[in-house]
C-alpha cells in the first residue's frame, strides 16, 4: 500500500552535516527523514524556493523532455528501502503506455516538485524505516523522530547551501 506524503522540509542533519529531506504523510504526522546529496538537496531547495535559473538545471532538463516527448508522470514512489539506501520509481505514461523508472528519491523528489505530480511512500518503507531507528540505542532514535514530527515552519526556516 502506497502513503501520499508531500515535503515538509529540508534541512541538515547536525552530526553528519548532510542534507535531509523530511517527507510527511498527508493524513497523520508520520514524517520520513531522507538524507539526499547537497547538490541534490540544491536542486530540490531551488524548486522549493522557486528559484529561477538563467539555464535548465538537471531536473528542469529532465522536465522539458519529458514535455517535448508528450510524457505524463503520475507519481513517484519511494518503493524499498535495502540496506539503508531508499530506492525509488518515477511513473510516467507516453502514447498511453505506462512505464516505471528506477531512481534515486532525491532526484524522483526534484522532479516530481517541478511537474506537481503526487508523491508516494511505500507502507513497507515506512516500516522498514521505523525498525531500522529501533535498532539505534532507543533513546536517540525515539529523541530523533520525536524532534522531527514536533518541528514547525518556524524550525524550518529557509534552506541554505
Amino acid at each position: 500500500m502506497e502513503v501520499e506524503m508531500k515535503i515538509r522540509g529540508l534541512m541538515m542533519d547536525p552530526v553528519s552535516n548532510m542534507p535531509i529531506v523530511l517527507l510527511k504523510d498527508v493524513g497523520s504526522d508520520t514524517v520520513l527523514p531522507i538524507w539526499v546529496g547537497v547538490y541534490e538537496a540544491n536542486a530540490i531547495a531551488l524548486e522549493i524556493e522557486k528559484v529561477n535559473t538563467p539555464r535548465p538545471m538537471t531536473h528542469d532538463l529532465i522536465k522539458n523532455v519529458l514535455t517535448g516527448l508528450d510524457a505524463l508522470v503520475h507519481k513517484v514512489v519511494v518503493s524499498e528501502l535495502k540496506d539503508d539506501t531508499f530506492y525509488a520509481v518515477i511513473w510516467l505514461e507516453r502514447e498511453g503506455q505506462v512505464v516505471s523508472i528506477d531512481s534515486r528519491p532525491s532526484d524522483a523528489l526534484a522532479l516530481a516538485l517541478r511537474v506537481d505530480c503526487p508523491i508516494f511512500v511505500e507502507d513497507e518503507v515506512l516500516k522498514n524505516s521505523k525498525q531500522a531507528a529501533n535498532s539505534v540505542p532507543a533513546v536517540t532514535s525515539e529523541e530523533l523522530r520525536k524532534w522531527l514530527e514536533d518541528l514547525g515552519d518556524d524550525d524550518l526556516g529557509k534552506y541554505k547551501m
